[in-house]
Formats: structure tokens, sequence, C-alpha cells
């Protein structure tokens, strides 16, 4: 397979763009998609089982839980467009999922043990998540960062049954 390389280095042409985002979609978008919503799914588990399922009024930041009642109402406003899902938890960034497991990290901990280099793991990727978020085309450091929190997603829900956490998905 060739090797495909940044096309904003070159002059315009219209297939090394689609031959750039094929690659940024084919190699890490879906690792990052997978890596986000699968803390979405840690986060809300975790926090259900240690509070209730109501978690999100007592766990998160009420700045966060704001923009996320900002962007609901942007939605809401657009009804032709697809729903985020019921949960707000569907309209934070990582950098909010990573927040909450900040702050809660004495509920994490309990469950897993790690909850620390989880945060450090959703830090070294949030730079990285944003520039493949904005079409841009990360470098070798960046991808690496993505290939290592993705490699490392199984231990999470290992996590989670060896401490019997139901893995519960949000609306």
């Amino acid at each position: 397979m060739p090797v495909v390389h940044d096309f904003r280095k070159y002059s315009y042409n219209s297939a090394r763009i689609e031959r750039c985002g094929r690659h940024i979609g084919s190699k890490l978008y879906w690792k990052l998609y997978a890596i986000e919503n699968t803390f979405r799914i840690v986060v809300h588990s975790v926090l259900t089982a240690q509070i209730n399922p109501n978690w999100w009024k007592v766990a998160v930041d009420p700045a966060v839980a704001k923009q996320a009642s900002r962007r609901r109402a942007a939605y809401a406003a657009k009804p032709s467009n697809a729903s985020p899902g019921a949960s707000d938890i569907h309209l934070i960034y990582l950098s909010d999922l990573t927040e909450i497991l900040r702050s809660n990290s004495h509920l994490f901990t309990p469950v897993v043990p790690d909850t620390n280099n989880w945060i450090a793991v959703l830090e070294a990727i949030r730079i990285p998540r944003n520039l493949v978020g904005h079409m841009n085309f990360p470098n070798a450091f960046d991808k690496a960062a993505i290939e290592s929190a993705y490699s490392r997603l199984p231990s999470l829900f290992g996590h989670l049954s060896a401490r019997a956490v139901p893995v519960l998905i949000p609306n």
C-alpha cells in the first residue's frame, strides 16, 4: 500500500485530498470513535453503579452540564438532523469525559484501579483527537498515541467484569 502524505504540503490535487481522507478514516478515525464511545460507556456504567442512574446531576461540573444543555437545544432546533442520543454524555467532549474521570476518581478507582493512568492516556490523545476531528493530518507521534490508547481498551471491560459492574450503554 502506498504511503499517504499530508495533502497540505503539495499543490492542489483533489485525488490527494481524497486519499488523505480515506487514510485517516480507515486508520485512525474509527479508533478514536471506539475510544471515545468506550469511555462514554465506562463512565456511565461505573457512575451508575457507584452513584445511581441519575449520576449526571451529581458527578458533572455545572459548566459542562450547561454546555451539554446548550448543545441539546441546538440539536432540537434542527430536528431534521440526527439526534446525538437521549443522554447528555453524548453531547460532551473527550476533555469533559477526562475531567469527569478526574473529579470522580475516588468512585472509579475501586472499579478501574489504573484510573490515573487512563486519565493520562486520554490527555495524551486529546490533541491528536482534535487534529483528526478537525480534518487535519496527524504526525507519527499522534498516530502512536491513538494506537496505544486503542490497544488498551479491552482492559477497561476486564476491570468492569472483574468487579461485576454491568456494562450499560447510555441512551
